[in-house]
């Protein structure tokens, strides 16, 4: 049968190489974020502060904390706003564990309160993240100041030649490339 006969329509139905049917070509991972979901992101960091800070929730696990929210990323529908939270004064472990569980509760509260300071069709639903980036910061600055590593830090740097190499490496010449660093620059007559 030839393609006349089928309806002039091949064997996805009229659909190009590109249109398929219902299904998404994958996104990357890297994607920039767009300007709208910027702005939404920290409108939504705004109202979260807000809330947090003047205790307007009734589970007392999250109204007597101080709850840093540090990001909110959207995704690009706008549906679900992930927030990445810290306590101030507590690392890792088993009270960001129990504060997780905290806002997991009574994401539909606050849902609900920052809803009224959207002028979203549509609020977001909001996911909270354990933020690790300040914790991880204070271990690299406690490695720092280890002795082991500031005595690495305070060795004498090796003396190098401008590409990075020990003198008389690289060429077999001493001291680079003598061609060039002996030629004088040419002259503008």
């Amino acid at each position: 049968m030839s393609r006349r006969a089928q309806g002039g329509r091949g064997a996805a139905g009229g659909r190009g190489p590109q249109e398929s049917h219902g299904l998404q070509r994958p996104r990357s991972p890297q994607r920039p974020r767009s300007q709208r979901q910027l702005r939404v992101g920290e409108e939504i960091r705004h109202l979260l502060a807000r809330v947090f800070d003047r205790g307007e929730l009734a589970d007392p696990e999250v109204r007597d904390k101080s709850i840093t929210v540090t990001e909110v990323r959207v995704s690009p529908d706008l549906r679900r706003a992930t927030a990445y939270v810290s306590q101030l004064g507590v690392g890792g472990g088993a009270a960001s564990d129990t504060l997780m569980a905290a806002l997991k509760r009574s994401a539909p509260a606050i849902r609900h309160l920052i809803g009224r300071g959207l002028t979203l069709r549509n609020v977001p639903e909001v996911v909270f993240q354990a933020d690790t980036v300040l914790d991880e910061a204070q271990h690299i600055e406690t490695l720092l100041r280890s002795p082991r590593v500031r005595r690495d830090l305070t060795a004498a740097p090796a003396v190098t030649d401008g590409d990075g190499a020990e003198p008389g490496e690289g060429d077999g010449e001493e001291g680079g490339d003598g061609a060039a660093e002996d030629a004088e620059p040419p002259t503008g007559s």
